[in-house]
C-alpha cells in the first residue's frame, strides 16, 4: 500500500485551508466538537504527523486483496506460531479501520512473545469492511451485513481454506460476526462479541422485567449516550450522500464528525486523547479521507437499518454457534444477559472492569485475554 504523493500533497494543501466554523460557549463540547481541541488536532495533523511513517507500520503486516461477490475485500493475514493455531476473523465497525485491530494481531497470532501461552495462538484475519479504507472502491449496492458475512464465510473458508474457523467483532464487527454465528454455524468454532447483539432480535423484544438486578446500569447507559447517537444514526440512516460530499471536501470536517464519536463513545472522560494517541485518531481520518470511503462506509447504515434483517431460511433470531459476549461498561448497546442466553449458545459472559465502544483500541490486552479465554475450551477438535 502506497498512497501517491500527490494525494498527500492535496490533503495537507486542504488541511492548512480549512475555513473554520464559529464556536463559543462549547468548552463541554454540548453543540459538537470543540473548536480550539479540533484547530490543535489540525495544527499536530499538519506540522507533526508523520503518514508515511504510519503507512510503513501498516505495510509491515501481510496485506492482500482479493474480489468475493462484486466486492474489493482487502485483509491482514498473519499466521499464528504455536502447535495448533485457531483461525479467528477480526472485523472493526464504524468509525473504525482495521487499523484499530492491530494492538490485537501481535498477542493473538504469537502469545509467547507477549507473555501468553503458544496454545492460545491464532492464524490472525482482518478484513476491511467492504467500502471501508482499501476495501475500495465499492460499486454494488445492496451490501449489508448478511452480504458481509458470506463474503467472509467465502473468504475464510474457500480463499483462505480453512474449514472452520472462530470470528470477533464490535459495533458492525459484532453485527457480522453474530451473522457468522446465525448463517453459516458449520463453518464456526465460535463468535466472540465486545458488542450485544442478536440477528432478528428487536429492541422492542426486550422488556423492563428482563434485566436483572445487577444489570440496571445497562438501560441507564443507553439512555446516558441516546442522544450521541440520535444524530448519528439520522443522517447516515436516512442521507448518507449528502453529508458524504462535506466530508469528501473536508479532511477536517470528516475528521471532526469521526472523533467525535470517539470522545462520546469511548471510556475516556471527555478526553479522547487519554484512550487514543493523535497519530491513531488522525490515521484513522487520513485512511478514510485518503481512500475517498466516507461515502461507501456510511451507507452501510441504510443498507442494514431500512430492512428487516436477513435471517438463514427457516431459523428463528439467534446465535447457532458457541457464543461469547464481553460486556464493555462504556459501550452503547446493552442485552440482559438471561435475553442472550435465551437465543444464543451462551458460553461466556464476562463484564470488563473498564473500557467503551472502541474495546480493540481502547483496552486491547483485556480484550485479547477475553478472546483466549473464550475460545480455550473450544479448540478440541478443531479441523484446518
Amino acid at each position: 500500500m502506497n498512497i501517491p504523493e500527490g494525494d498527500l500533497a492535496e490533503l495537507r494543501f486542504r488541511l492548512e485551508r480549512t475555513r473554520w466554523a464559529d464556536d463559543f460557549a462549547n468548552q463541554t463540547w454540548r453543540y459538537g466538537v470543540e473548536r480550539s481541541w479540533l484547530e490543535d488536532m489540525i495544527r499536530y495533523w499538519i506540522e507533526v504527523y508523520d503518514w508515511r511513517a504510519q503507512e510503513a507500520l501498516i505495510n509491515a503486516f501481510p496485506a492482500f486483496r482479493v474480489h468475493i461477490a462484486g466486492m474489493p475485500v482487502h485483509f491482514l493475514h498473519v499466521r499464528g506460531k504455536g502447535a495448533n493455531p485457531l483461525p479467528l476473523v477480526v472485523t472493526h465497525g464504524w468509525p473504525w479501520t482495521f487499523w484499530d485491530m492491530r494492538h490485537l494481531i501481535g498477542p493473538l497470532s504469537d502469545p509467547a512473545v507477549w507473555g501468553g501461552d503458544p496454545a492460545d495462538a491464532f492464524d490472525v484475519v482482518v478484513p476491511s469492511l467492504p467500502g471501508f479504507g482499501f476495501s475500495s472502491p465499492l460499486r454494488r449496492d445492496g451490501v449489508d451485513v448478511a452480504v458481509i458475512a458470506d463474503a467472509w464465510a467465502e473468504l475464510m473458508s474457500e480463499v483462505l481454506g480453512y474449514e472452520r474457523f472462530g470470528a470477533y467483532g464490535g459495533d458492525w464487527g459484532a453485527m457480522v460476526s453474530a451473522q457468522l454465528g446465525h448463517a453459516h454455524p458449520e463453518l464456526m468454532v465460535g463468535v466472540e462479541l465486545s458488542m450485544a447483539v442478536i440477528p432478528g432480535l428487536s429492541r422492542s423484544d426486550v422488556h423492563p422485567g428482563d434485566w436483572a438486578s445487577d444489570e440496571g446500569w445497562m438501560p441507564a447507559r443507553m439512555s446516558e449516550v441516546e442522544p450521541a447517537i440520535r444524530s448519528h444514526l439520522g443522517v447516515h440512516v436516512c442521507d448518507p450522500q449528502t453529508l458524504a460530499y462535506a466530508l469528501a471536501d473536508s479532511p477536517a470536517g470528516a475528521a471532526a464528525w469521526l472523533w467525535e464519536r470517539r470522545r462520546a463513545w469511548s471510556d475516556c472522560g471527555g478526553d479522547p486523547l487519554s484512550v487514543f494517541s493523535r497519530e491513531d485518531l488522525i490515521t484513522n481520518a487520513a485512511i478514510y479521507w485518503l481512500t475517498g470511503t466516507t461515502t461507501t462506509s456510511m451507507r452501510l447504515y441504510a443498507e442494514q437499518m431500512t430492512r428487516p434483517w436477513a435471517l438463514r431460511p427457516g431459523s428463528a433470531p439467534g446465535i447457532a454457534a458457541p457464543t461469547g459476549l464481553a460486556v464493555f461498561p462504556k459501550d452503547l448497546v446493552f442485552l440482559p444477559r438471561r435475553v442472550v442466553e435465551a437465543h444464543c449458545d451462551l458460553r461466556r459472559w464476562t463484564v470488563m472492569a473498564k473500557g467503551g465502544h472502541f474495546a480493540p483500541a481502547e483496552q486491547p490486552a483485556m480484550l485479547v485475554e477475553e478472546i483466549r479465554s473464550f475460545f480455550r475450551p473450544l479448540r478440541t477438535g478443531q479441523v484446518q
